[in-house]
């Protein structure tokens, strides 16, 4: 497999399989195995779940709603999320 990456992806590769004491390939190979094996994971979570009747999809909504009944909606919602921002923030 060939795949090209620009210098600066390449110089990181390089450095953490180093720090790892691996070679690129050797770092790749895992890297890519990880992931393919977390998306697997998952999957086995939901096939479980599904197996056991423990798994909750909600229904799709009839009708997608308009950004403006969105917005008439969430007024509804008061300054909850925006009072929790401003906490945060100052706590920094």
């Amino acid at each position: 497999m060939i795949t090209r990456l620009d210098d600066e992806l390449h110089a990181r590769l390089k450095e953490q399989a180093a720090v790892e004491g691996r070679s690129v390939n050797e770092f790749v190979i895992a890297a890519l195995t990880l992931v393919l094996d977390g998306s697997t994971a998952r999957r086995s979570v939901r096939e479980r779940a599904r197996a056991t009747g423990r798994l909750v999809l909600p229904d799709p909504p009839a009708e997608t709603p308009s950004w403006r009944d969105v917005e008439l909606v969430s007024r509804e919602f008061g300054t909850a999320v925006s009072e929790a921002l401003e906490a945060e923030r100052s706590a920094r």
